[in-house]
């Protein structure tokens, strides 16, 4: 349901910015500017995960470490989606804002600093480092490489093709955003997302937010919970 009302959110800013319509209240609807309504949805997808994540940084003390530096990660996210222009302005004062290439390099690099600063937080468990940080690296390839191209794109002067870039770039960050937030659900509130007799669910899961239960007579089936 999220990617739908995402994915359908990018059409309409698609469809205004193709046309040629994007003046007046209608700019609310783009899918770039700042406050406007497809970026703050995703902004919206990213402070959700990032209360979550600081919800279980505060329940749980010994993960806590983890989930304070995915809530960081995620309020950031959301703070730059939102309308900030930290990035931009960092861009800028390096030099490298009207070079996409260099920029792409630099905002890679800071990318791959970020989630391995992220690995580092998780070097004692394993349970929500994969899921939470192959999410956080779906939206980084749309945030960075899809914008750069997008970028490239641009600089041609076609607005259709244009339109159809960013189109591409931020329904790719919607995917993002839903993933990151889906990571940190089934981290943190497994219920929300997986049923109980799912398979997918996890021993461990007795140790999340939503469910102090414990484990009775872990068997044959070790990825079911025995809820009492």
């Amino acid at each position: 349901m999220l990617l739908l009302v995402g994915v359908c959110l990018e059409a309409v800013g698609f469809v205004i910015r193709a046309t040629g319509r994007e003046q007046g209240a209608a700019r609310l609807w783009s899918m770039d500017l700042p406050l406007a309504v497809p970026r703050m949805f995703i902004a919206a997808l990213f402070t959700v995960a990032a209360v979550v994540a600081l919800v279980a940084a505060a329940r749980d003390a010994g993960r806590r470490p983890w989930w304070l530096s995915v809530g960081l990660v995620t309020v950031l996210i959301a703070q730059v989606k939102a309308g900030g222009t930290v990035h931009v302005r960092a861009l800028e004062a390096a030099g490298v804002a009207d070079r996409p290439d260099v920029g792409l390099l630099v905002s890679t690099a800071v990318v791959g600093v970020v989630l391995a600063l992220l690995w580092y937080c998780s070097r004692n468990e394993r349970r929500d480092r994969r899921r939470v940080l192959t999410a956080l690296g779906l939206y980084s390839v749309a945030s960075v490489g899809l914008s750069a191209l997008s970028a490239v794109v641009s600089r041609g002067g076609d607005p259709f093709w244009s339109a159809a870039a960013t189109f591409a770039e931020e329904t790719g960050e919607v995917f993002g955003g839903v993933a990151v937030l889906v990571a940190v659900l089934v981290g943190v509130v497994p219920r929300l997302v997986l049923p109980t007799e799912c398979p997918l669910r996890r021993q461990a899961d007795a140790e999340t937010v939503d469910a102090p239960g414990v484990l009775r007579h872990p068997s044959a089936r070790a990825h079911r919970l025995d809820w009492y």
